[in-house]
């Protein structure tokens, strides 16, 4: 929103809210989401369209909408308009008012590969992005697929992101889903997504590298057994709906951090997608370096990236000792990528061909 904003562009944030039977915590979300947009320039530049009950299907006529009026929406739907619909958020009949429907896909390897296999809301876009950078490379094994796909960096707006100095204490963080309930079909067989089953080959990492520590913002009970496995292996837990609650408290976690080190959905990693994610694309552009798995995204960047793209322990800890031992280089080489690369005016401006 803030790169559209800054290319002079009438964008609108929407915003889609399935009710539940609980008023009082839907009531909430509304008041923090309208906070959260307020506290960056973005107050009357939103609809958050409030849907009781929850539906697949999204007929404006039985949506309430909030920020700006159902009205002054379907002014805006009059005139020339388009719509970033992101990971496939805004349905139909609602999503065919739009006079330019683009597609923008997050995880190559799900949404990619389920609109190989089933319809996914792809007959009803005229544009098809995806993060899966490598999505048309000979060694890309995704299946196949009939649209005609173009691929697009994860945004950061490297004007509100800016580099922060090196943090006092050497950490490698990351955040994300411990257990992970996805599925896709390969060679017969439904893999575990997991980040539990991604971190595997990794988990010793700690105790190889003990001058740096190791932090996991993960959705892992308190009395989750695994806490007390990853914990003997000097793995420090965070609640990631503590550090990431805000964008603020997001922010801030990430600039406590030396660098990320993080593993990946094997799928990505097998097939070769070129997925890379927004949030190491936020860790760049703060001037930190991201350890990560080869997905074959490494051709798609610049030869000094600040990216590290691993293939096995060995190869994480050669990466976490130069990032401890050459910090200052690495992190000036992560914002210039971010800069050049994953800056959101460039990307958007390549999307909406501005």
């Amino acid at each position: 929103m803030l790169g559209l904003r800054r290319l002079n562009l009438d964008a609108i944030w929407l915003e889609l809210l399935p009710g539940t039977d609980d008023v009082l915590t839907d009531r909430s979300k509304i008041r923090n989401f309208q906070s959260q947009l307020q506290a960056h320039g973005l107050a009357g530049r939103y609809c958050l369209l409030y849907q009781k009950p929850a539906a697949d299907t999204h007929d404006l006529d039985s949506l309430q909408c909030i920020g700006i009026s159902k009205r002054e929406l379907l002014e805006r739907l009059g005139g020339p308009n388009v719509l970033l619909n992101l990971a496939y958020s805004i349905h139909p009949p609602l999503l065919l008012k739009f006079e330019r429907r683009i597609f923008c896909d997050l995880d190559p390897s799900e949404i990619f590969y389920w609109m190989t296999k089933m319809e996914v809301g792809q007959s009803c876009h005229h544009e098809f992005w995806t993060i899966g950078l490598n999505v048309h490379g000979d060694d890309c094994q995704l299946p196949k697929s009939a649209l005609a796909w173009k691929t697009f960096y994860p945004l950061v707006d490297t004007k509100f992101l800016l580099p922060q100095p090196r943090p006092r204490v050497p950490k490698f963080t990351t955040v994300g889903q411990w257990y992970w309930g996805g599925a896709v079909e390969v060679a017969g067989e439904f893999p575990d997504l997991s980040k539990r089953f991604a971190f595997g080959p990794y988990l010793n990492l700690p105790t190889r590298v003990p001058e740096a520590q190791f932090v996991l913002a993960m959705n892992i009970a308190a009395d989750d057994p695994e806490r007390k496995r990853l914990r003997l292996l000097n793995w420090e837990i965070v609640d990631p709906h503590r550090v990431a609650r805000t964008p603020r408290s997001y922010r801030r976690y990430l600039v406590g951090a030396l660098a990320e080190f993080t593993a990946i959905k094997g799928v990505d990693v097998a097939w070769r997608t070129g997925w890379v994610s927004d949030r190491a694309a936020a860790f760049l552009a703060l001037g930190r370096p991201v350890i990560t798995e080869d997905t074959g995204a490494q051709r798609y960047l610049p030869a000094e990236s600040g990216f590290y793209f691993i293939r096995s322990a060995a190869e994480a800890e050669a990466a976490v000792r130069e990032v401890l031992h050459d910090w200052p280089r690495l992190s000036k080489q992560a914002r210039q990528c971010a800069a050049e690369v994953f800056d959101s005016i460039k990307n958007l401006r390549r999307i909406l061909d501005f």
